[in-house]
């Protein structure tokens, strides 16, 4: 007999091998029946995983994360079986499951259209129907390649090769469909019957854009039709929000193929945004002590080989010039810390002057490979609120603390306080190349960051590999309204760099020492926060953000002086206002305001003119009725200058 440890702390005694499947039957039919794996001793594994000695287990259904993981999983090979029965010839590469979803690569003639995923999906329903018992087996690496190669499976012969010598390699079948794959999955097809394909798309094989381009098909899966439909509806309610498309309708940024992908230009609503936040944010840095710096675009190589730039981002970079035939080789910067910290080598410092907050809105340029760049969230060319924190040993969970305070209450204000994750990311010791070749310097400064994540008790999850190259980094993560997750703001402790730049202070001793460097920013990267704020509020930006904050409609030609002088007014309080003075009927003028996004808009005729009033439609009550003009103006200047957010303010009452 075995004793197996449940969720809720009670203890089972069976016979040993007894399945995960069984142990769930055991406990109930009904939770049996929605089983989809299992957790033992922390390990997620298939329901027919046998249990041999004394264990952890925890039933998951399609309720938990890891449970949904292994429902769409399953559903992944589904599709890939009912693509392999339609169209023989393709070839399959990996499908995994994804965040709402899940996802399959295959090599195939051509792109999947509309029209294949109708055929696709009947298909589909014809694998569930059939009921097909999923079933697990294992080769030795010899066998599984001879399987693989047998089936004409490149890219699975490729992924067998990749393994280790004498690894078991893992396969399941259902029905005449066999493929490579560590599992777990479901006992049968039965269960999968809501579903559906989404999209499709290009994407590279492993990733790299070196190798051939492969037909990804995106689809979805549910245990419920019900819930399948709210889904769709909320990706539907997700393309209108796509900042990619409504940032265009609401001319706010364009693109255009002569100038390039991944270099949107910003219109003049636009640009009047990031103008707005830029101004806010450097003003704010300035209060918390920071001192702004202004460094070039570019540099000679010999900076950047200096940093360590050179040999761990260069595939990331614009160089301009050739080391081989050019004297002199320059490149774009692909962020501004080198400048900055040649900016403080240009004098001896004391630990007195110390901590030096150094701030800067940089422009920066990065290479990003075609298939990155999307919209505002990815590009080659942005801006971004850099900042550098240069301090002594002592000094650095304060100043890292700071940085936190700063971030979080420029998070709140924006409105999506509620919206972001924290990220502790961490070098990855199998791949040196990557990072600066010090373990103890990353155990020791992983340990600092981790202390001091702790001591300010932020919620964060750890991710291996993440890091950048000269330190680990907290992430502020954000993720759009398809679900992905982007990084909005980085914070790194820096071991390194300091001291390959020779940066030093006389401490107490009159000794010299290498500072710590805090890398950070306040805000992000201005384009993405943009394209973030517009999925957010639907282009409906609270009043302080708004690129137009009112808008005055005469009622007809004569009340265009009194229209001007409202804009006069206004104007005068740093409200960004304009008048219509189209000869158009006003309901056609405030359908049109409306479509803007515009906050507020004011109607003004014989009362208001005689009156010295407007009438006022808001975005947060409607039809308000005439105010006295002084009074308005007043009141949306407080607005502003207290960047009140009243959209959160419904949201928050709609939920109550």
């Amino acid at each position: 007999m075995i004793k197996v440890a449940l969720k809720d702390g009670s203890i089972k005694e069976y016979q040993e091998g007894i399945s995960v499947l069984e142990v769930a039957e055991d406990l109930s039919a009904g939770l049996a029946r929605v089983a989809c794996s299992g957790v033992v001793n922390g390990e997620v594994v298939d329901l027919r995983t046998v249990l041999n000695e004394n264990c952890d287990l925890e039933i998951l259904t399609f309720n938990d994360a890891q449970g949904k993981r292994t429902f769409r999983h399953t559903a992944s090979h589904i599709l890939a079986q009912a693509v392999k029965r339609l169209y023989p010839s393709a070839k399959l590469a990996i499908g995994p499951a994804i965040e709402d979803g899940f996802y399959y690569d295959f090599d195939f003639n051509r792109a999947f259209v509309e029209e294949d995923f109708t055929k696709i999906e009947a298909e589909m329903k014809k694998i569930v129907k059939e009921k097909l018992p999923i079933e697990k087996f294992e080769l030795p690496k010899d066998e599984a390649i001879k399987l693989m190669e047998a089936a004409e499976e490149t890219y699975k012969v490729e992924l067998i090769n990749d393994l280790p010598e004498g690894e078991i390699i893992t396969f399941y079948k259902q029905g005449e469909f066999i493929d490579l794959c560590a599992g777990p999955h479901l006992m049968s097809t039965k269960p999968v019957e809501a579903f559906k394909i989404l999209s499709s798309a290009g994407a590279y094989w492993k990733g790299n854009e070196k190798n051939k381009m492969l037909a990804r098909i995106y689809a979805t899966a549910f245990t419920k039709k019900a819930d399948l439909a709210a889904h769709l509806e909320k990706l539907e309610e997700a393309k209108k929000r796509d900042h990619n498309k409504l940032g265009r309708e609401l001319k706010l940024f364009t693109t255009d193929d002569k100038i390039g992908q991944g270099l949107p230009l910003l219109m003049p609503k636009g640009a009047r945004i990031i103008q707005t936040l830029q101004r806010w944010i450097e003003d704010e840095e300035e209060k918390r002590g920071y001192v702004i710096t202004k460094t070039p675009f570019m540099a000679k190589s010999d900076l950047y080989k200096a940093s360590g730039h050179w040999d761990h981002y260069r595939e990331g970079m614009f160089v301009l010039g050739d080391e081989e035939k050019d004297k002199e080789v320059m490149a774009l910067r692909p962020m501004t810390c080198p400048f900055q910290f040649t900016i403080y080598n240009s004098e001896q410092h004391s630990y007195r002057d110390l901590p030096i907050r150094y701030g800067e809105t940089s422009t920066l340029f990065r290479n990003e490979s075609s298939g990155e760049m999307h919209g505002l969230i990815r590009v080659r060319q942005f801006t971004i609120s850099e900042g550098h924190l240069v301090c002594t040993p002592e000094q650095l969970e304060e100043e890292f603390k700071g940085v936190i305070e700063l971030i979080n209450y420029v998070m709140k204000t924006i409105g999506i306080e509620e919206d972001i994750s924290y990220r502790f990311s961490k070098w990855d010791p199998n791949n040196t190349e990557k990072y600066i070749d010090d373990p103890a310097a990353w155990e020791k400064t992983e340990n600092i960051m981790r202390n001091i994540l702790d001591h300010l008790a932020i919620d964060y999850t750890e991710a291996e590999g993440e890091a950048a190259f000269y330190g680990p980094k907290l992430d502020i993560q954000f993720k759009n309204v398809h679900g992905k997750e982007d990084t909005m703001i980085t914070v790194q402790i820096d071991f390194a760099l300091g001291e390959r730049l020779g940066m030093t202070y006389v401490d107490k001793d009159g000794n010299k020492q290498h500072p710590f460097i805090i890398h950070r920013t306040s805000i992000g990267c201005y384009e993405r926060t943009l394209a973030m704020l517009i999925e957010k509020y639907a282009g409906c930006f609270p009043t302080w953000l708004a690129p137009m904050q009112v808008k005055v409609l005469p009622i007809s030609d004569k009340y265009a002086d009194y229209a001007q002088e409202v804009v006069d007014t206004l104007k005068a309080k740093g409200i960004k206002v304009a008048a219509d003075y189209r000869t158009e009927k006003i309901g056609y003028k405030i359908r049109e305001a409306r479509m803007e996004r515009v906050p507020y808009i004011l109607v003004v005729g014989a009362d208001e003119m005689e009156n010295k009033k407007v009438s006022v439609r808001s975005r947060q009550k409607g039809d308000e009725g005439a105010h006295a003009l002084t009074d308005f103006a007043e009141r949306v200047e407080k607005e502003i200058k207290e960047k009140y957010n009243y959209i959160l303010d419904m949201q928050v009452q709609e939920e109550k």
